[in-house]
């Protein structure tokens, strides 16, 4: 049984210059639109009886940009398909400045036990020049009204690799974020994506990222200082405190099911991946027609299986077990990966022992690398 699941709300008040996700400009009357839309989808997925889940994560875009009407309509729409009260992990992602505490008791009072919040800088110069609407003033205020609310559970997310960044601003920013001593941080290097401002930018030789060395820089003063503050580094881009790692992200990277709901949302449900339409439009009018506005469906057979869960269960620190590996697909890891395993231990970027491989602290330097080397050309399964 599919016990996850991503809703994708993809509106915001001012577009990121980074971000290449779904997302619109929020207007009213095309947010009640899209939420219809995405009832009759989720309707159409899970009929019947609430359905248990383990996780339920509602991303963006920005959820908390939605008005509180809207965001009542929403989270009655969650709780009446799917069963929040035994949710393990309920987690909106939200933006310093749209939680105002009317917001705040709403999510609490619907289950919500877990809030990721978009930070990216504790410098205000780099915020305005990565189009974000907040600033840093706003964060300790929101993060103060989660807590005086009974939200503790909090993640804020940073960013590095962004122009005009400096190690010393961005060892600023870990240092502030740290001093708020929250049990989950996730931390992103900035990817120059197709269709953002960042992108048009970058083309016309306006847009200058710090060197890599800089930027590989920045990632090991990460670890350290995060190391130091007792946040373990559970997978690449994820630190928290023991018990707090994300339960939703996991599922993605042990290669589990879970359904994706909204414009742009990807799910994995068996034997195939699927990605919703984008576009307000279409994604509407399919999601009122069918249920299923579908862009694409790839099939999912072993070989693909096998490939994804290298790929994902590499990203955590803990690695790939073999023994997990042999139940799953009933076959030994170093029959299918014998000559990748020993082509990155002798490279520094693997390491093994009995119970699994992972990758090393410089591995994870060359993470795409290393994953890339575990494309299958040659193995033969039998679906």
């Amino acid at each position: 049984m599919i016990k996850s699941a991503y809703i994708h709300i993809p509106f915001c008040e001012k577009i990121c210059h980074y971000c290449d996700f779904t997302k619109f400009f929020y207007q009213e009357k095309m947010a009640d639109e899209y939420l219809e839309a995405l009832a009759n989808e989720i309707k159409f997925y899970l009929n019947g009886e609430k359905h248990p889940m383990r996780t339920i994560f509602v991303g963006g875009g920005t959820p908390t940009a939605l008005n509180l009407r809207q965001l009542d309509y929403l989270l009655q729409l969650i709780d009446q398909h799917m069963d929040v009260v035994n949710v393990e992990e309920y987690t909106f992602e939200a933006n310093p400045g749209d939680l105002n505490e009317d917001k705040i008791k709403l999510l609490r009072d619907y289950g919500v036990n877990r809030i990721s919040m978009g930070i990216q800088s504790f410098d205000n110069q780099l915020l305005e020049d990565l189009g974000r609407l907040h600033r840093v003033n706003d964060v300790e205020e929101n993060i103060n009204h989660l807590l005086k609310h009974g939200l503790t559970n909090i993640s804020i997310d940073l960013m590095y690799g962004l122009p005009n960044q400096t190690i010393e601003i961005f060892d600023d920013s870990i240092e502030r974020a740290l001093a708020f001593d929250l049990p989950h941080y996730s931390t992103y290097s900035l990817q120059i994506e197709p269709k953002t401002v960042f992108y048009q930018r970058h083309q016309k030789g306006k847009l200058h990222k710090p060197p890599e060395e800089v930027e590989a820089s920045m990632f090991e003063l990460l670890i350290d200082k995060m190391k130091r503050n007792g946040k373990y580094q559970y997978e690449v881009s994820n630190f928290a405190e023991p018990g707090f790692e994300s339960k939703h992200n996991l599922t993605y990277w042990d290669n589990q099911y879970y359904y994706g709901f909204g414009a742009g949302a990807s799910g994995y449900l068996p034997g195939e991946r699927h990605i919703n339409l984008r576009p307000f439009p279409a994604y509407v009018k399919a999601a009122n027609e069918s249920g299923r506005p579908v862009l694409h469906i790839d099939q999912i057979g072993k070989k693909e299986q096998v490939e994804e869960e290298l790929f994902l269960g590499l990203r955590k620190r803990t690695g790939v077990s073999k023994a997990d590996f042999k139940t799953k697909y009933k076959l030994d890891l170093h029959n299918v990966y014998q000559k990748p395993i020993k082509e990155l231990i002798d490279r520094g970027w693997l390491e093994e022992d009995d119970q699994r491989i992972r990758m090393t602290e410089q591995g994870q330097l060359f993470g795409n690398e290393v994953f890339q080397r575990f494309l299958l050309d040659e193995f033969e399964f039998d679906d």
